[in-house]
């Protein structure tokens, strides 16, 4: 996760695999721990997971959809309390590593690089 999730130090506490709802992990950011839970997954097409720390809170939704010769990931964000609100926005805006259109550019990279290694 570390290598496209921006500010990420570390996965902890991890109780399953991912693709079993129900498990739970902690993310940490520095100082701040994330405590997330799969609430759903369908692979390889969907996961959904609630997580939440002081800064930002909520659900998040990731869809992989195949689009010609790829795959066109959508991801919905539904935030809880207004520092959530605040801080989401901050991340939604523009390409930079940290914001969420830039872990999703590391990630397809992650993604193409991998693809190339099994064809």
């Amino acid at each position: 996760m570390k290598e496209w999730v921006g500010g990420v130090t570390g996965v902890t506490d991890v109780t399953g695999p991912m693709t079993e709802p129900g498990t739970r992990y902690i993310t940490h950011f520095g100082p701040v721990a994330s405590p997330s839970e799969v609430l759903e997954v369908e692979p390889p097409r969907r996961i959904s997971t609630r997580f939440g720390s002081w800064i930002l809170k909520g659900v998040s939704t990731a869809t992989f959809l195949p689009e010609g010769t790829g795959t066109r990931i959508e991801q919905d964000m539904e935030t809880v309390g207004l520092m959530s609100e605040i801080t989401s926005r901050l991340f939604s805006m523009g390409s930079y590593k940290g914001s969420y259109q830039g872990e999703l550019n590391d990630f397809a990279k992650l993604a193409e690089a991998e693809a190339r290694k099994r064809s």
